[in-house]
């Protein structure tokens, strides 16, 4: 199955925010929330799909022959391909009827396993969605990452209680979701932290032998800021869009992030990506692997669990066609020099 023919499959089925699109670019959805589409006037998730495709690769083919290794070690795990299955937190809320959370869950970080990679799971204002994605996860043998949202200190201690609990690859802080507008005012309180408050995270996963993963990073003096804090990888991730209107897209700032700490920290990188090409243009621009959000979740809509490694194989097929059409035999020798300009 192709993302298209997933995307036809769950059109009917996901819904009615999200219209399943065979092109996942941001504008059927523009400014709508709740659901996958974006805060104010909708152009932020448009344009950090746009700015991939703006990335021009150099095509050199005057090379021995090989067959592309995609192979990536990631946050301390061996992966099939550089590409992590982002997190969603309340489903139902912002995709339609047809998974609860624990199912929804289930699907993607066993279908992520079984494919050679890992999903990321979500978090919400309900307490049962984190408590829920951990049981998932320890079921798995830990093969998945739980992302917490920026708490208060008294929840955020009991969700990174729940989270390491499961024995995961990694913790997760979408720090950037303290913009969300239905976190805004609620309980409990979400809001930012400081880069004291994220060391005192990145500590407690430290002392449990967790990596720690910030995910929200969207300039390089923040992702220094992490990385002082003792992070283990930030992501450069505008959160889709959702958080604020009006920020560049993650490809404009991936390089200068990667620039700043990439010799420091994992850089990982979402927003936008779509296809094995793009994951080679954030490759070369800096980032260490990839998260993909959005077309999983019609993935899973179009087809469940076997749609998921669909999407993941159809992007692993695509990453290996530009690896070869390029000339790098492993995504270690994706290099900036491939890109055009």
């Amino acid at each position: 199955m192709t993302y298209s023919e997933l995307a036809a499959a769950a059109r009917g089925q996901i819904g009615p925010f999200c219209r399943a699109c065979p092109v996942c670019d941001g504008r059927a959805c523009a400014g709508v929330m709740p659901g996958p589409g974006d805060k104010g006037v909708g152009h932020v998730a448009r344009r950090n799909w746009e700015a991939w495709q703006g990335v021009q690769v150099c095509m050199d083919t005057l090379h021995d022959p090989f067959e592309a290794d995609t192979s990536a070690t990631v946050l301390g795990r061996d992966l099939s391909l550089p590409v992590m299955v982002g997190p969603v937190g309340d489903v139902q809320r912002h995709y339609g009827e047809k998974y609860d959370t624990v199912s929804y869950n289930r699907c993607v970080l066993s279908a992520a396993a079984s494919a050679g990679t890992i999903a990321l799971t979500g978090d919400g204002l309900d307490g049962s969605i984190m408590t829920q994605a951990c049981d998932v996860i320890a079921e798995l043998g830990g093969a998945g990452v739980p992302t917490v949202k920026p708490w208060d200190e008294r929840t955020l201690a009991r969700k990174l209680d729940e989270a390491l609990a499961c024995g995961p690859v990694a913790v997760a802080m979408d720090i950037d979701a303290a913009g969300l507008p239905f976190l805004r005012g609620q309980q409990p309180p979400a809001g930012a932290k400081s880069a004291a408050q994220v060391g005192e995270v990145a500590a407690r996963c430290h002392d449990a032998g967790v990596p720690f993963v910030l995910k929200g990073v969207m300039t390089a003096r923040a992702a220094e800021r992490a990385a002082r804090a003792g992070v283990d990888a930030v992501v450069v991730s505008n959160h889709g869009g959702r958080v604020l209107d009006g920020t560049p897209a993650t490809a404009e700032v991936l390089p200068g992030i990667a620039a700043a700490v990439g010799g420091d920290v994992c850089v990982l990188v979402d927003g936008g990506i779509r296809s094995g090409l793009d994951v080679f243009r954030a490759l070369a621009l800096g980032a260490d692997a990839c998260l993909v959000c959005r077309p999983f979740v019609v993935a899973a809509f179009g087809g469940g669990a076997e749609g998921v490694r669909a999407l993941l194989d159809e992007i692993r097929s695509g990453l290996a066609d530009a690896m070869e059409m390029c000339g790098a035999p492993t995504v270690r020798d994706i290099t900036r020099d491939m890109i055009w300009g």
